[in-house]
């Protein structure tokens, strides 16, 4: 049926709301820690990884390739972990990645300051002081990660089907909402079409990663796009020769779709190594 992504502040339930309506749905629930793995088996260093996971990079960590690098393995982590179908994905961007699926539900969780307050410092006998700061890092963390990697705010409520806040509803209250909310919103049909997406969106992120990290294509930002028999890429490279070279290799990689570049060359334009 669906594919749910679920955005949350910290304390506001998040993690229990998705167990539980996992169990009641029969789906797989994949968590921070499978795509934390899944990101340093695709070749991603670990020692590296806390500089970008879910959190705003610092300023040079923004601009070195690594930056590139993390967000080309945290995409085809969370594409991978959607091809699954039928699962919940918790946090990192992923109803960014996947806004383009019909079969999507995404999801939000908030409480309260006060109520996630409480909710912390009985979970890890913390001060009020402790917890107050615990709350206004992950938030700014939160915030800065979703503006640095996919230039949007993750708390506009546009940008979900749901936005519930967990300091009026327990945690069966708002399974329940949930379940019935998506057996309501997906159809058959809309499942196959998402398929069918997600299968473009999956075959669009192995090209990039094959440009990248196999053949060395010194694009920044890059991206390729399918719309039925046609790939675009986008980016960012120094010279046309650059972008011409990405377009020959893709043309080979990806038999009958036609490869356009909507790359843009930038003179002397070199990212931090």
């Amino acid at each position: 049926m669906a594919i749910i992504t679920i955005s949350r502040q910290v304390a506001a339930l998040g993690d229990e709301i998705a167990t539980v309506v996992a169990q009641r749905m029969n789906y797989a629930f994949i968590g921070r820690q499978a795509i934390e793995q899944r990101i340093i088996e695709l070749g991603f260093p670990s020692d590296k990884l806390k500089k970008y996971d879910e959190r705003k990079p610092g300023f040079f960590a923004s601009l070195a390739k690594d930056r590139d690098e993390y967000l080309d393995y945290l995409q085809t982590a969370v594409l991978e972990a959607a091809g699954q179908q039928n699962c919940i994905l918790i946090g990192r961007g992923s109803f960014a990645i996947l806004e383009e699926l019909p079969n999507l539900v995404s999801l939000r969780f908030v409480a309260k300051d006060d109520i996630r307050r409480q909710r912390l410092m009985k979970e890890f006998s913390w001060d009020e002081k402790q917890a107050t700061q615990r709350i206004t890092e992950s938030d700014a963390n939160r915030l800065g990660f979703h503006k640095s990697f996919f230039n949007l705010s993750n708390e506009e409520p546009s940008h979900y089907h749901l936005v519930m806040n967990t300091g009026l509803l327990d945690v069966d209250s708002a399974s329940e909402i949930i379940v019935t909310f998506c057996r309501q919103m997906v159809s058959p049909e809309k499942e196959a079409v998402g398929r069918k997406k997600l299968d473009e969106l999956i075959k669009a992120q192995h090209l990039v990663n094959t440009l990248v990290f196999e053949h060395k294509i010194n694009v920044s930002f890059l991206k390729a796009v399918i719309y039925d028999n046609k790939v675009i890429l986008q980016g960012v490279a120094d010279s046309i020769a650059v972008a011409e070279k990405a377009v020959g290799i893709s043309s080979s990689i990806m038999e009958g779709y036609t490869v356009e570049s909507a790359i843009s060359v930038v003179q002397d334009f070199k990212s931090y190594p």
